[in-house]
């Protein structure tokens, strides 16, 4: 019998999100909640280092938001499939194991490239405008180069996590991640200790080098690493992809034992 190709895998699992489109709402619902929050009802009382509109610097910052938040959509969803026996029916199939992370991995992309596009609608809407070239490009791309990575993580999690119910326990591990970040406040405004961490968080990375690509206010502070934001938002995904890549890959493995 032949081999079942991944692109089986990404088949089925696009099928499942054009079915279920409120998965994809829901997912959406948080940051553009937030944008709506942060942007009209405090946006006046922020501030941004070296000047600026809040809005700005924000936009870049949700936009992040979305990408890290996907994981906890992906872990969800996994065990969702192992929980209703769709994992065991893989596992039965000529298919890879591989196979299946990497099916799982193109469909949460091309949802990401969904979820942006919405994202960029509402911040246009919103008054928000980056510079166009290249940048907007390159910043989209690192968008997606963060969430490839996150994927990963998702997968693991989904992997290990006995319920679905429980996969949802992990936005409260995201929240604070999230939050000790730049997504919102530039690190330079927080404790020194703090900042330190935030500025050291992988998402703060991609979030300070889209700002920089966008042409929006970044605030970017002293720091080596707030320094190097464009080489380190291509390094924080590479090493987090080479950790649970193989990860993810291992614990489907030890599943069909």
């Amino acid at each position: 019998m032949a081999p079942v190709p991944s692109s089986a895998a990404t088949r089925r699992m696009d099928t499942h999100y054009q079915r279920q489109p409120v998965n994809i709402a829901r997912q959406l619902g948080f940051p553009i909640l937030s944008v709506l929050l942060y942007g009209y009802v405090l946006g006046s009382a922020m501030k941004v280092p070296g000047g600026g509109k809040y809005l700005d610097f924000l936009m870049p910052g949700m936009f992040v938001m979305t990408m890290a938040f996907g994981f906890i959509n992906t872990a969800t969803l996994v065990v969702y499939d192992s929980t209703k026996g769709v994992i065991d029916r893989f596992r039965s199939m000529p298919m890879a194991s591989s196979a299946v992370v990497a099916g799982r991995g193109v469909t949460d992309l091309l949802v990401a490239c969904a979820e942006l596009t919405i994202m960029m609608l509402t911040a246009f809407a919103m008054g928000w405008r980056p510079d166009g070239d290249l940048g907007f490009l390159a910043a989209f791309g690192l968008l997606l180069w963060l969430r490839f990575a996150l994927i990963w993580i998702g997968v693991w999690l989904g992997l290990l996590v006995p319920n679905p119910e429980a996969a949802g326990g992990l936005f409260a591990v995201a929240f604070p991640l999230t939050m000790i970040s730049s997504i919102l406040v530039a690190p330079q405004l927080m404790p020194d200790w703090l900042g330190w961490v935030a500025a050291w968080n992988p998402i703060s990375s991609t979030a300070a080098a889209t700002r920089d690509l966008f042409g929006t206010p970044g605030g970017g502070g002293d720091s080596w690493v707030e320094q190097h934001a464009l080489l380190m938002a291509g390094v924080w995904p590479v090493i987090l992809t080479v950790t649970f890549l193989p990860l993810a890959v291992r614990r489907f493995r030890k599943l069909s034992r």
